[in-house]
């Protein structure tokens, strides 16, 4: 089975995504936290704590694919959340200041979300259009 990001979008939502890829993150860079066992006197465990937690192949492709799950999904919530804010009474000021990007900056990114996540659903992109009002600046 090939690991691609789309197979994977489609399987994991952004928190069941962000959890896996800390999970693999974690494993790849050595965190014991994860896999230490409270020592009870015991030497079995000594050795499974100090093993290596190197990913296999699987596991890489799975963490890299994850990460661009995580990344494609966080960057298509922030149409939700700009809606969100415009709806509450927000403007395009506030949003940019939450984005940390120039208000023109916000009302472009908006846009073109508009433009990628709802271009088959033409009253929704024009309800969204109305609602992002001119661009700022103007």
């Amino acid at each position: 089975m090939s690991i691609t990001p789309e197979a994977l979008g489609a399987e994991f939502t952004l928190t069941t995504a962000a959890t896996r890829l800390d999970f693999l993150s974690r494993r790849d860079n050595g965190d014991t936290a994860l896999n230490t066992v409270q020592d009870d006197g015991e030497d079995s465990w000594a050795s499974f704590k100090d093993a290596s937690t190197q990913l296999d192949v699987h596991e890489s492709l799975e963490l890299l694919a994850l990460g661009e799950v995580v990344a494609r999904k966080a960057h298509d919530s922030r149409l939700v959340g700009i809606r969100a804010a415009l709806r509450g009474g927000a403007d395009w000021e506030q949003i940019a200041q939450a984005l940390g990007v120039t208000a023109e900056q916000a009302w472009d990114t908006f846009l073109g979300s508009i433009d990628r996540q709802l271009d088959d659903d033409a009253a929704a992109a024009a309800a969204a259009r109305e609602l992002a009002g001119t661009r700022p600046g103007r």
